[in-house]
């Protein structure tokens, strides 16, 4: 992930006119990546997560469907292929899968709950908060939030493959800790951040200046019917 080339944020990217079907090879893999949620969760938690096998393919699962996330964005910018559905179902299917591995990992006893209660309080806080705002102007992902994203996906992949197995596990379980960590550390400030510029979108908007424009004149003019009156 470069710093001075940050991918583009589909929820930014314009639909074409006239809009592309939504019957599409980039929504089908929006939508398999959702599909293959159940399938993540099915394999983390079997078997009380103990079975190493097991372990090694939820990992599969989870890289795949991570890696379509990148795959379908790309292909529906490329393709010019960006649809309403997609905008919406892509992030959509990337909370679900993380949802998905944050909630398996507390079941198990290998996330603090509080912990898991905090990040999806975030994550879907803030996809509200972008529908709330979207009057008023899209809000694109920021570095920052690339970065949360990429400490969040090695964080749960560490957690996700059977470091009991490895060589030096306890060094393991650290590094995945502390990857952990600092990815909740960046998904708080983060979510901060976008509040705050959701505030100000809403405060500075054209929308927003427009309202304010109207009910200024409609003040004038209450003033002005009260001024002729009282003549």
């Amino acid at each position: 992930m470069s710093e001075s080339s940050p991918a583009p944020d589909p929820a930014a990217t314009p639909v074409a006119s006239p809009a592309p079907s939504s019957w599409n090879l980039p929504n089908a893999l929006t939508v398999a990546r959702i599909l293959l949620v159940p399938v993540f969760g099915w394999l983390l938690l079997s078997k009380g997560g103990d079975d190493t096998a097991l372990r090694w393919w939820a990992t599969a699962v989870f890289v795949v469907a991570t890696a379509t996330d990148r795959v379908d964005g790309d292909l529906a910018r490329r393709r010019g292929l960006v649809t309403n559905f997609g905008k919406i179902a892509d992030p959509i299917a990337d909370k679900t899968l993380m949802g998905m591995a944050f909630v398996g990992l507390s079941v198990l006893g290998e996330l603090p709950w509080w912990l898991t209660v905090l990040v999806l309080v975030r994550e879907w806080g803030v996809t509200v908060l972008r529908f709330w705002v979207i009057r008023h102007g899209v809000m694109p992902a920021g570095r920052g939030g690339k970065v949360k994203t990429t400490l969040q996906f090695f964080g749960l992949l560490l957690f996700t493959l059977p470091l009991w197995s490895f060589p030096g596990a306890d060094a393991w379980v650290l590094a995945a800790r502390i990857v952990i960590g600092l990815a909740v550390v960046v998904t708080v400030v983060t979510g901060v951040d976008i509040v705050v510029k959701a505030l100000r979108m809403r405060q500075t908007s054209e929308r927003s200046a427009m309202k304010r424009a109207r009910r200024a004149a409609a003040r004038r003019e209450r003033a002005g019917r009260q001024e002729r009156a009282s003549r």
